[in-house]
């Protein structure tokens, strides 16, 4: 198995810090993430799948897409220029059904996923307006935090009734029995953390891992090497 964790939320809704402090405990070699920000020349050349099919996890491997596919149907709905500047067909800019066929083409690909073995675990981070406001005005005034504030923040927040309305749109189209959604309570950073936590580990419990069998060749070589090291021969 793999296993793909999905961060989807509204700017100041801890990410980040979720990611870092539920991962902490995990092996970095068997963990990466990846913040997808506005596609590069070379990835709009592709089709919108392309660069996160490309950052899959292989098995055995935990991948974090920190934001994701689901910007194509969030934030290219939200900001229909965006649309206009990625490089398809005339009929399919002008199609009136680009959202519930993107839907189907989502499901379809996590359904992929899940049956090659690739765990899709998506989480929102579900902050308030109101806490946004007061992250926002934390990250203006204090010297250390403001370097997370950009003006784009604040253009996106004029737009919360849009984005509210399409994530209610998403979640109804992309919560599958194979890759539902986690609507995350974000307003408190320490309850987040925790039940993000425990439904990746319920969910690795599930599967019933265990460690790798080995040969019985492999266990005379164990045994083999023991009683050298015991005798003090090694």
């Amino acid at each position: 198995y793999a296993l793909l964790l999905i961060f989807q939320a509204l700017d100041a809704a801890g990410k980040d810090s979720a990611i870092k402090h539920v991962m902490s405990g995990v092996n970095p070699q068997g963990c990466q993430v990846f913040s997808f920000k506005a596609p590069s020349a070379e990835e709009l050349d592709h089709d919108y799948l392309w660069r996160y099919t490309k950052s899959l996890p292989e098995r055995g491997r935990i991948g974090i897409f920190n934001r994701s596919y689901y910007e194509e149907v969030l934030v290219v709905r939200v900001h229909p220029e965006i649309l206009a500047r990625q490089q398809l067909p005339e009929a399919a800019k002008s199609n009136n059904n680009i959202w519930k066929e993107r839907y189907d083409q989502i499901n379809n690909f996590e359904k992929y996923l899940v049956h090659n073995g690739i765990i899709v675990l998506k989480f929102f981070l579900n902050v308030s307006r109101k806490e946004q406001k007061e992250r926002f005005l934390e990250r203006l005034t204090l010297q250390e935090k403001k370097w997370k504030f950009s003006s784009t923040d604040a253009k996106e927040r004029s737009h919360w009734n849009d984005y509210m309305k399409t994530y209610e749109d998403v979640f109804n189209h992309t919560s599958t029995k194979w890759a539902p959604w986690y609507i995350i309570p974000a307003n408190h950073k320490w309850f987040t953390r925790v039940a993000i936590a425990d439904i990746i580990v319920a969910r690795l419990k599930s599967l019933k891992l265990g460690y790798p069998e080995i040969s019985k060749e492999h266990s005379r070589d164990l045994l083999k090497a023991k009683r050298l090291l015991v005798r003090g021969a090694l």
